[in-house]
């Protein structure tokens, strides 16, 4: 039987051949033209989300790993994958990507190398996509290292880009796949990447930025959605709905808590329940609590992305028929507060605010408990209230009159980057605010040239003004 140190040495020669089997194929392509560089992303795409075959990825996908639902998987190899080909296919990502006449500097774009990248089970179907063609925008090549309960499904999305990769010229080797994926070897293959591209839990992602590798890696998702007294409410209960139950609430980004104001509070309630939502009394909100965290703080992966049916029998309450998610009443936030923290699952906690002065407080301190930095969302018409909310919060994101889910990653109907790594600032422990797209998978060079007229420096008066200077 092998000893444990023996696996490890085994599993650092493993992907030490991966990172060389990468820089390898990376360096053939680093004199790509922009036109090379996009006919390989968009054959990447195609090759897997082409109908039939995205079909089949999407119902791969639900029976291996056993999350979600078929059609957010669908919906996430079939249109999320296109929807990021559309947003960077037209990017310069080769040779001078910005220029800045006013300084008289240029920017090249430069590769990194070999990525690592960090697939989690809850987006194991288009994750690989859109980090691949991230990396390969940038000229680099990319090891990828899926959660395993999807190491199936993450082989069978890399095999068919590594096809498409082969077809259009290209060395296979610019995408990876760990089969066997093992702690061990993701910690390797963070230490021996060029670049860390981490997308999981919250352990991961330290161990990312631990790695000694230059990572970037992103903070925990707990929405909290907004609803004030000049929203449309039914086009309010619709969106919170669709991102609420998109993929059985698998993303970070569904609406884990939803505050509406006094003035409009049993009317939406009402709207949200004919949605589908279900509201939970005393008894059943302690068994739903115990399934949800098992052990009291750790989610309890067997309700995760799981139907309401699926949950409730498994909490041991009775659900109508037609019931969707769930609505927990709820007053307060922190770890006392258990639904006010991120829950994975189709369960939104409720609460009830005079006014957006409250909501923005209310929202600080649930996203202080857990979310900070991700993201948050408002239904409103009033612009005050919506750049109130945007400049009261520690937020990278407010989404405003979207459903939250699909949105804040970037959708067709709006402008954000399309991503599934939301970088959460300071406030969440990231090294970056983004939507993390290719351009933060490059090396730029910046080339600076005299001014034609050099800057001058003005007199102390104007400089400091005379304010400053009679104080000081």
């Amino acid at each position: 039987m092998a000893t444990a140190l023996q696996m490890e040495t085994s599993d650092d020669a493993e992907i030490a051949a991966m990172i060389e089997r990468g820089r390898v194929a990376q360096e053939q392509i680093a004199h790509y033209t922009q036109e090379q560089v996009d006919k390989l992303i968009t054959a990447m795409v195609w090759a897997v989300a082409k109908p039939g075959v995205a079909e089949e990825i999407a119902q791969f996908t639900v029976d291996e790993t056993q999350l979600g639902n078929y059609q957010g998987k669908f919906l996430k190899i079939s249109v999320k994958t296109r929807a990021t080909l559309q947003d960077i296919i037209h990017d310069k990502s080769v040779g001078v990507i910005e220029e800045l006449p006013e300084r008289n500097i240029v920017k090249i774009a430069k590769p990194v190398g070999v990525i690592g990248a960090l697939s989690p089970s809850t987006n194991p179907e288009a994750t690989p996509v859109i980090k691949a063609i991230s990396a390969v925008k940038g000229r680099n090549a990319i090891v990828i290292a899926p959660h395993p309960r999807a190491k199936l499904t993450n082989k069978k999305i890399v095999d068919l880009m590594r096809d498409a990769i082969v077809k259009m010229g290209a060395p296979a080797d610019l995408v990876q796949a760990i089969e066997t994926p093992s702690v061990n070897k993701t910690n390797e293959l963070m230490k021996q990447c060029d670049r860390v591209l981490a997308t999981g839990g919250s352990a991961m992602v330290t161990a990312a930025y631990s790695s000694g590798t230059p990572a970037l890696g992103v903070g925990v998702g707990n929405a909290v959605i907004t609803v004030d007294d000049t929203a449309d409410l039914d086009f309010a209960a619709e969106k919170i709905r669709i991102s609420k139950t998109l993929d059985n609430a698998a993303s970070c980004s569904s609406d884990n808590a939803v505050i509406l104001f006094d003035a409009i509070y049993d009317e939406m309630l009402e709207k949200l329940k004919a949605e589908g939502g279900y509201v939970l009394n005393d008894e059943q909100k302690t068994k739903l609590q115990n399934a949800i965290w098992e052990d009291g703080e750790h989610i309890n992966a067997k309700v995760v992305a799981q139907d309401a049916k699926f949950i409730a029998d498994y909490a041991g309450f009775e659900i109508p028929e037609g019931t969707l998610f769930f609505i927990v009443p709820e007053t307060g936030a922190g770890p006392d507060h258990k639904f006010s923290g991120e829950k994975m699952t189709v369960t939104m906690a409720l609460y009830r605010v005079k006014d957006i002065d409250e909501a923005i407080a209310l929202t600080n301190r649930i996203q202080g408990y857990q979310g900070q930095g991700h993201s948050c969302g408002i239904y409103s018409n009033s612009d005050e209230n919506i750049m109130k909310l945007a400049e009261g919060t520690r937020t990278s994101r407010v989404m405003v009159n979207q459903p939250q889910a699909p949105s804040n990653s970037g959708n067709l109907w709006n402008g954000m980057r399309q991503t599934f790594s939301l970088g959460c600032g300071s406030w969440g422990g990231n090294g970056t605010n983004n939507n993390i797209t290719w351009r933060d998978l490059i090396n730029e060079t910046w080339v600076s040239k005299p001014l034609a007229t050099p800057k001058t420096l003005p007199s102390d008066e104007e400089l400091f003004g005379k304010e400053i200077m009679e104080t000081i």
